[in-house]
Order: C-alpha cells, then sequence, then structure tokens
C-alpha cells in the first residue's frame, strides 16, 4: 500500500476554523435487535484491565450464508457513560494484522469523557491471530538468511522467483479451501455481521492504513450502516495493490534519505560523517559487508533492509536503528546489528500468520501482472532512482505473480450516500504516501482532510500531535469536521518534531507513539 505526496501545503499554515457538520445519518445510534447475542468475558491485561472478549461466527462464502462458518474473535472496552454512541470499531491495518489490543489502545488514548461514550471494538479479521480458522502457509518463510533481495545473475533471479512460487502453491496446498474468500470484501461483510451480534444499527469505525480499505469497502457496501468513519494515513484506493506498492518503493527510499540526513545531522553522536550521502554510502557500504558475511549469522542485504524498514513508519525508531548502524560501521559490532533485527525484523509464528494473510488479501483483491517481465522492468526502473526497498518489495508480493486463486475486480469505493468522514494524512508517510489520502477524501463525498505538513509516520492521530488529535477528538465528540477551506486540505498541522539524538532506550520510551506503531506493525 502506498502513493507519494502531490499537494504541500505551507508549513505554519493557520489550522482552519471548525463547523458542525453532523448530519441525520450521524445523529445518536438505535439499536437493532442482536442475530445471536454476544457472550462478553474478562480477558484483561496489565495495560488494558477492563478488556472483554467474545467471538462470532460469520460465512466463510458470505454468498452462501448457510454455508461453512469462521470464527472472528473480538475485543471490547464497553462505554459506561450513561448515553452511548454505539460501537466504535477499529482496525489496525494490514492485511493481517491482529485488532484485539487496539480497542484498549484506542479506548485510553481519546478523552475518558469521550470514550465513556463508545463501546470500542477490536477484532481479528478473518484468518488473523485468534479468529479461525488462521492462515500459515509456509512457517520460517522469513527465516534468515534469505538470498540478497537484489538479484545479481539471471540464476538469483531465478531463485528468488522459485521461491516465492513455492509460497503461492503451499498456500494453495495447505489453505486452497479458504484463499476464495480471503479478500477485502469479504471482510467487510464480516464487519456486517459484528455489527448485527452487536445489536447496532449503525457502527463508528476508525481504520489505519490497510484499515482505511477496509472501513471504506464497508462504507460502501452498506452506506446505511456507517454512523462516523475515521480513515488515517489512507490507501490509494485506484492503486491496489500493484501500483500502490510501486509508489511505496519510491516514498521508502525518501523517508530513508530523510533518516540518512538525519544521522548526519547528529555526526557527533553517531559519528558517521556530517553530510547524508557520506552517510547513505556507509548503510550501502554496510549492506555489501553483511552480503559478503552476515551479521550475527542472522543479517544478511534482505534482513538489513526488513530491519531499518520500520523507520521508514516511524522516525521514533531513528536513535534505536542509528546506534546500532553506528556500531557496526565504527566499531564492527555485529552483535548491536543482530539485535536490532531481532527487535525490529524477525519474524515469528504471528508474523507467519500475518504475511500469509497479507499475500491471501492482496493476491486475490485485484489483478497482479502474471508476465514476469513487467515485475522485472518496473523493479529495475524503481530501483535505479529508489534503491532501498524496491526489490525487497517486489519479493515480498511475488507470490501474486502465480496465485492460485483468480483475482477479483477492485471495488470502486467512491461514495456520496455517508455522512462526512474524517481522514488524516501525513505529507511524507511512506508506507501510505499522500496522493492516498487526497483521493480518498475525494472518493468519500464531502469529507474532511487533515494533513500533518512535514510529517513522515505512518499512522498520526493518538501519536502526539495534540493538533490532529484536537480534530478527532472533536469529529467523534459530535461529527464536527474542519471548516472547507477551499482547494486543498480541511485542515493542516505541523508535524512533530524530529527525535533527539539520545540514548536509543531513553528516545522510544519517552515517545508517545511507541505504543501506537507497535499495534500498527509494519508493511500495513
Amino acid at each position: 500500500m502506498t502513493k507519494r505526496a502531490g499537494i504541500l501545503v505551507a508549513v505554519g499554515a493557520t489550522v482552519a476554523g471548525l463547523v458542525t457538520a453532523a448530519p441525520s445519518t450521524a445523529s445518536a445510534p438505535s439499536t437493532a435487535p442482536a442475530a445471536a447475542p454476544l457472550t462478553w468475558t474478562g480477558c484483561g491485561t496489565k495495560a488494558y484491565p477492563t478488556l472483554q472478549c467474545s467471538t462470532v461466527t460469520a460465512p466463510l462464502d458470505h454468498d452462501n450464508p448457510s454455508g461453512r462458518p469462521v470464527t472472528l474473535a473480538l475485543s471490547r472496552i464497553p462505554h459506561t457513560a450513561k448515553t452511548s454512541q454505539g460501537p466504535l470499531l477499529v482496525n489496525p491495518g494490514g492485511p493481517g494484522g491482529s485488532g484485539l489490543s487496539m480497542a484498549g489502545f484506542v479506548a485510553g488514548s481519546l478523552p475518558k469523557k469521550l470514550a465513556a461514550q463508545y463501546d470500542v471494538i477490536g477484532f481479528d479479521p478473518r484468518g488473523v491471530g485468534k479468529s479461525r480458522p488462521a492462515l500459515d502457509c509456509v512457517p520460517k518463510y522469513f527465516a534468515p538468511v534469505r538470498p540478497d533481495t537484489v538479484p545479481d545473475s539471471h540464476e538469483a533471479e531465478r531463485t528468488a522467483r522459485d521461491r516465492a512460487a513455492s509460497f503461492a502453491a503451499a498456500c494453495g496446498e495447505k489453505h486452497g479451501d479458504l484463499l476464495p474468500y480471503m479478500d477485502t470484501v469479504s471482510a467487510a461483510k464480516d464487519l456486517d455481521v459484528i455489527r448485527k451480534a452487536l445489536g447496532a444499527r449503525q457502527i463508528n469505525y476508525f481504520g489505519y492504513s490497510y484499515g482505511t480499505y477496509l472501513g471504506a469497502v464497508y462504507a460502501k457496501l452498506f452506506p446505511e450502516h456507517v454512523r462516523r468513519l475515521v480513515l488515517d494515513s489512507v490507501v490509494d484506493p485506484d492503486g491496489v495493490w500493484y501500483e500502490d506498492n510501486l509508489a511505496q518503493d519510491h516514498a521508502f527510499d525518501a523517508r530513508h534519505k530523510a533518516f540518512m540526513a538525519w544521522v548526519a545531522k547528529n555526526d557527533a553522536t553517531y559519528k558517521l560523517g556530517s553530510d547524508p550521502a557520506g552517510v547513505e554510502a556507509a548503510w550501502y557500504g554496510m549492506r555489501d559487508a553483511v552480503k559478503k558475511h552476515p551479521a550475527g549469522g542472522k543479517v544478511g542485504p534482505g534482513e538489513l533492509e526488513d530491519t531499518f524498514m520500520p523507520g521508514g513508519y516511524y522516525d521514533g525508531y531513528w536513535p534505536r536503528l542509528a546506534e546500532a548502524f553506528a556500531a557496526y560501521v565504527n566499531d564492527e559490532d555485529e552483535d548491536a546489528l543482530a539485535t536490532a533485527y531481532k527487535d525490529f525484523a524477525a519474524v515469528d509464528k504471528s508474523g507467519d500468520n500475518g504475511y500469509s494473510v497479507y499475500a491471501a488479501v492482496q493476491c486475490r483483491d485485484a489483478g497482479w501482472p502474471r508476465t514476469w517481465s513487467t515485475w522485472r522492468n518496473d523493479t529495475w526502473e524503481a530501483h535505479a532512482k529508489a534503491p532501498f526497498m524496491a526489490w525487497n518489495n517486489t519479493w515480498y508480493n511475488a507470490p501474486c505473480a502465480t496465485w492460485p486463486v483468480e483475482p477479483l475486480e477492485p471495488l470502486r469505493v467512491t461514495n456520496d450516500e455517508i455522512g462526512p468522514a474524517l481522514v488524516f494524512q501525513a505529507t511524507d508517510d511512506a508506507a501510505t504516501p499522500y496522493e492516498g489520502g487526497v483521493t480518498m477524501s475525494r472518493e468519500l463525498k464531502g469529507s474532511g482532510l487533515v494533513v500533518e505538513q512535514g510529517g513522515g509516520n505512518h499512522g498520526i492521530t493518538l501519536s502526539g500531535n495534540n493538533c490532529l488529535d484536537k480534530h478527532l477528538v472533536r469529529y467523534l465528540t459530535d461529527g464536527t469536521l474542519p471548516a472547507d477551506a477551499g482547494s486543498g486540505p480541511d485542515a493542516v498541522c505541523a508535524a512533530l518534531p524530529e527525535p533527539k539524538a539520545t540514548a536509543a532506550t531513553e528516545a522510544v520510551a519517552s515517545t508517545k507513539g511507541k505504543t501506537l506503531h507497535g499495534l500498527l506493525g509494519f508493511r500495513g
């Protein structure tokens, strides 16, 4: 998923005034009889002690509602106010991301008075996490050390192609009965099953990343059941999924260069030079070195890219990544790099599940080139300008070139049947570049667009920016949108300052965005 900045606005622009624009569809929710009352049990954690859990069944094939069922895992922080605004379904993205902890995070991050008015509902989408059945096509598919992502010969490229094709074949063999129903439309129809089980005529929805596309698809299918809709860090609905991933190559490279410039600016701490180009050359020198001798026996070129990719999602990771970078280059400390890989990139069982669902949904959702020369030519073209992760991203998605299930036609999300939605987008977001937010806000007629100018993080509300959160809170309180500022965004917020080059553990621990970005994960 991704898109690159198009319309930019001046830093320091005054945030537009606000007007109330709450149509009848955003009035206080009424209830509907639940198809099957949910049984909630306590599943609280230290962080979220009031969290409750339940499950609901949905048809595997929504066109055959009496056929085989799937079980969806749910979580909830119940409302405590006398008057409820109904359920607020929250999703962290993916596809393949678990959303059970999101209920606790969102409820705990909103102002208490506002959170008390909602039943905040998290869920694991079909195939994910605690929902059943859960996908796991090839356990330990990302076990180190993988072949270099950038093929230096025809044989190397052929090996990588065969590896991706074997993943697709294994998915078909292991989960062939599920794959035809692993798609965003089916997941959106699951949301309506959840709505009915909650006994609500309408839902409120708050999605990040891929969750923005899921929410937009739900709104297209069930506009009458949408009360409020918040989309943060938005998928470009016109590019799902091949074009979006090509755009991501360039956006992540730009974000990586921003990280290199930050390291250069903090040369007194990291001692890697004060010239950004020189720092970047040192990073690629490190890449060459681990290709010849993987650091700690685990970090080759692909693992190195995976380790530093999270820095493109969240700059709160920069101090930690810079520390490992400097330790390897200046002190030949392989352990520092191996530890960073373990913390940021090593894939466990839940990661295997997440990737399996990611591939299943994206490969099914839309068409992908079936001629490998298209992939090759497009990737080399991207790599020439944006080498940081172009080939890495290609191999991540390459199972779609031979996916065993035919693709669907993407649903057009253009919508003038719902009340105004609220869209948040950072100008320099790498995972879902800026055009996505602009396009989605146009597709959802009457929606408001709030831009974080100069921001490069993926997932920007409830992450420490009070200006953004002010707009979120007002909208969730009574439907207030930013005033229409004419052409361009409806409101502009300045980005948070870049992190300080302090001790890595202190820098991340003190950042409000740490919890959110831990839940959002990477690649989605």
